[in-house]
């Protein structure tokens, strides 16, 4: 597999794409304005104990305070590392006021503060430190056994005392000498943090983690990576210098592109373009169709333009194999979180769904982030948890639409206008005005008014009063403004977008619907009718009002 790692660089962000065989499979995005805070220690001090809820609060300086779950908040022995001492209660752990060392794991999304830990890790390029627990660990993705036997010696041999390690997969092949120095150096790193944390203010940030460009040299650049581009000189000589201490033989894979427009170069902007949307189309004709949650995913599969060749049960497994692969790439590209639904087309053989299953456990296995497949349900679906630590990239490209809310949905103009319509007619019971202003979005305002006036005409008859409906632009197509007028001076100031004699210029949008030889331009809704426009449809206009209706006004051409 040909793998690439494309870095760009620029004034206000730093991305970062990870292709494998010319697909994008990976981005990380870092802003100036936001930078990433997880794997930054703090010195905090506790605000709230909550046993109800065996956890804390603790303030690191942060907009929000960060929350500290019990089985985050204890230095465990070995044998409790990873699993939550369920006997334990959060009031014999920490106490309120109390000055604590925490790390960030979690970063802040949405309404929720970061999440923290005691259990410090510091991680270096062959393995990862951690200062708070007795603990020895080999990565997963090294499945030699005399390699992991190796590692597992020498971590014991080398350790310091009282402290865990956890061998990386960057480790495998590696000679003593740079994990032993790898891990000097770490240990002289915590005990700098211990130093800077017995001095200074209450909280208190005692280490940043790498900027965005060097955690992927330490977590991401390793031997089966083939070329690392970067478009920044700056950036460029920083990853040699860098790679000079870390790993000198892989400083000829390191490529500088000095341009702005380096993702366009290579396609990539397309590609993010796609990931952002909804629907993805697979190879085949089939489709994916992905709906994110907070706190869940749903992704339902389709044949969509997959017709097959053979017959149904051989074209639902190709897409649905396909639809895997996919799956495994959308998780990793689009970094979602938490639980994730699979809807597969149905499969009526076993043999079938076990092919798909073990398709996805495969793909799965090159995502570096935790995630576990839990098997099909009796319904037919996929189970799955996929750790989240850092907001997806939806969440730092896009922001919940002002205008739906987030909903992706608004309501319907033949809804609004029976709403509306009610409200209009209990406004009429209620006012002793004889005349009632109507505000709201054209669209619903023509829905209102209906084919030449018959709904306006239907309103005013059951009110026994004088309606006057006028579209705004302005206004949210769920909102209206209902008001009666008193006089008739607010009457005419309200209603009345045009008077006679005034000129404007417009623009012919249409010919009218019924006298072909005239044009239609419209004034946030107040419709005008421009006599012999209706060959002047997409031109600008200056035109003279001549007469004006309640509903639209007629107009003439001036030459």
């Amino acid at each position: 597999m040909y793998k690439e790692i494309v870095i760009s660089v620029g004034e206000e962000e730093s991305r970062v794409a990870v292709l494998e065989n010319k697909n994008l499979v990976e981005m990380f995005i870092e802003r100036a304005l936001s930078q990433r805070v997880v794997g930054n220690i703090f010195k905090g001090r506790v605000e709230n104990v909550l046993p109800g809820m065996q956890a804390a609060f603790v303030d690191i300086g942060l907009e929000k305070n960060a929350f500290l779950y019990v089985e985050d908040a204890y230095s465990g022995k070995e044998e409790e590392l990873g699993r939550s001492d369920l006997g334990t209660n959060i009031c014999d752990v920490v106490k309120q006021g109390q000055d604590i060392i925490v790390q960030i794991v979690k970063e802040p999304i949405g309404t929720k503060g970061a999440r923290v830990t005691t259990q410090i890790t510091l991680p270096g390029r062959y393995l990862v430190l951690m200062p708070t627990v007795d603990y020895i660990g080999i990565s997963r993705r090294i499945e030699d056994e005399k390699e992991r036997d190796r590692w597992r010696a020498l971590a014991s041999k080398v350790k310091p005392e009282g402290m865990g390690v956890i061998v990386r997969t960057a480790a495998e092949g590696v000679e003593d000498e740079d994990f032993i120095q790898d891990i000097n150096m770490l240990e002289r790193l915590w005990k700098k943090i211990i130093n800077r944390s017995s001095s200074g203010p209450v909280p208190n940030l005692l280490h940043r983690d790498l900027e965005l460009v060097q955690r992927i040299l330490r977590d991401i650049f390793t031997e089966d990576v083939d070329r690392m581009i970067i478009n920044s000189r700056s950036e460029y000589e920083k990853a040699l210098d860098l790679l000079d201490i870390v790993n000198p033989g892989l400083k000829v894979k390191v490529v500088l592109e000095d341009r702005e427009n380096l993702f366009e170069a290579m396609g990539i902007e397309k590609e993010l373009e796609k990931v952002l949307k909804r629907k993805v189309w697979l190879k085949c004709g089939g489709y994916l169709v992905i709906d994110q949650a907070e706190a869940l995913t749903a992704i339902d599969i389709n044949t969509g333009k997959y017709v097959g060749s053979t017959n149904l049960e051989d074209t639902v497994l190709k897409t649905n194999l396909e639809a895997s692969a996919e799956i495994a790439r959308q998780l990793r590209l689009r970094n979602l979180g938490g639980i994730i639904i699979v809807d597969f087309i149905d499969m009526v053989q076993e043999e079938h769904r076990q092919k798909v299953l073990e398709k996805l456990e495969e793909e799965i296995k090159r995502d570096k982030t935790k995630t576990n497949i839990l098997g099909i349900t009796q319904l037919g679906l996929v189970e799955m948890t996929r750790k989240k630590v850092r907001p997806s990239l939806s969440e730092i490209m896009q922001k919940p639409c002002s205008y739906c809310e987030g909903r992706g949905k608004v309501l319907s103009e033949e809804t609004l206008g029976i709403n509306f319509k009610h409200q209009i007619l209990q406004l009429a019971r209620r006012t002793t005005a004889d005349t009632i202003l109507v505000e709201a979005n054209p669209m619903v305002a023509a829905r209102l008014i209906g084919s030449g006036g018959a709904n306006l005409r239907e309103l005013e008859t059951k009110t026994g009063k004088t309606v006057y409906i006028r579209g705004s632009l302005g206004q949210h197509i769920e909102s209206v403004s209902i008001r009666p007028l008193h006089n008739q001076a607010d009457i005419q100031a309200a209603t009345l977008p045009v008077r006679p004699g005034q000129v404007l210029e417009v623009r012919v949008e249409e010919p009218h619907i019924s006298n072909l030889s005239d044009g239609i331009a419209r004034m946030n809704g107040y419709i005008l009718d421009i006599e012999g426009a209706g060959s002047m449809v997409g031109e600008t206009v200056p035109v003279e009002v001549s007469k004006v209706h309640r509903t639209y006004a007629k107009a003439r051409v001036l030459k």
